[in-house]
């Protein structure tokens, strides 16, 4: 049957496969709407028109620290994306979905994810949720239903969601609101600091991927826009690597200030699995360079970190609806008393 979809609905990037094709979808979560109703344009076309707009054109992005902020603009983006994986077939009946939901989160907020979908205008037959960090660490190749400890680790844009597993399910989890975003917002205080420059979150996030660096390391530079301070005049700077080690120190040490915490509170048996096995790190700002040496200097622990981090949510959720082994793994939200 191939009218089955996995949907991993993160703050920054919106990831759709379906089971068939088992081909994903990774477009930015972000929508442009015209004059306060008319769909102007989604997903990375949108982004590219952001911090760009003028009035009349809103770009936002429907979802703010792993929950879903707008609804509405939600239900449209869903409807959109779903259309395009499905190129001309539009969207038909007995279709299944498998939705990625964050744990950390409250009842209120897991219910909206499965309401998104069953009030859409998808005809959805079946909806199930999958806890996050489970399909994370299926996508990472792991087999969640033993008995054994798994700690993953999934950097994303605006949370960090720090969680330890065993025997399918989540033994101890912790969501906090630090992600790529806050390196970014970091960096263009710093710039601004060191410069007299303002740069935009497009800039900053570029700066991030060119020199950003969880470890100290040897000197660079790149060019970074914006405007001066000082004369309001646009220019160029060439921005250190240094300056942009020292703007996202901070939020990566708070990061590890998590982690050992909830290492911590992991039972012996389960953080002796986690000393042979080491951290699995994933999400889209385990990116960044030399984040496994970071994490390891903090920890003293092995890190591994995914393979196409950023995707390995929704390859789980390919695993989990191609292979009866992880069947168990999803559920219908009444049996987690919803209603």
């Amino acid at each position: 049957m191939s009218n089955i979809y996995g949907v991993d609905i993160g703050t920054s990037n919106f990831k759709m496969c379906n089971k068939e094709k088992g081909t994903i979808l990774n477009e930015k979560n972000i929508i442009a709407i015209a004059n306060k109703t008319e769909l102007l344009a989604f997903g990375d076309e949108a982004y590219e028109m952001y911090e760009k707009a003028p009035e009349n054109i809103e770009v936002t992005y429907p979802v703010k620290f792993g929950v879903i902020a707008d609804i509405e603009n939600m239900q449209t983006l869903l409807l959109s994306f779903f259309n395009k994986i499905n190129e001309d077939k539009k969207a038909g009946g007995n279709t299944d979905f498998y939705i990625a939901v964050p744990t950390d989160i409250t009842e209120v907020e897991k219910r909206a994810f499965y309401e998104l979908v069953a009030d859409s205008k998808i005809k959805a037959k079946n909806i199930y949720i999958v806890d996050k960090p489970v399909a994370d660490a299926i996508g990472a190749g792991l087999d969640v239903t033993k008995s054994k400890g798994i700690m993953v680790v999934n950097i994303g844009a605006q949370t960090t969601e720090i969680s330890v597993l065993s025997l399918g399910g989540i033994v101890i989890s912790k969501s906090i609101k630090i992600g790529g975003d806050r390196l970014d917002e970091n960096i263009i205080s710093t710039v601004r600091k060191e410069y007299n420059l303002i740069i935009g979150n497009k800039t900053a996030e570029g700066l991030k991927k060119d020199l950003g660096s969880a470890v100290k390391s040897d000197e660079k530079f790149a060019p970074g826009f914006g405007r001066n301070v000082l004369s309001g005049l646009p220019v160029s700077v060439q921005i250190s690597s240094d300056v942009i080690f020292s703007a996202i120190t901070d939020p990566l040490h708070q990061i590890m200030d998590a982690v050992k915490m909830i290492l911590e509170r992991t039972p012996p048996e389960l953080a002796a699995d986690i000393i042979k096995d080491g951290i699995y790190v994933s999400g889209g700002t385990s990116n960044i360079s030399n984040i496994e040496g970071f994490i390891k200097q903090e920890t003293n622990l092995n890190v591994n970190v995914v393979e196409n981090p950023s995707e390995s949510v929704v390859r789980g959720l390919i695993n989990v609806m191609n292979k009866p082994e992880f069947e168990k793994i999803a559920y219908v939200p009444e049996d987690k008393n919803y209603d």
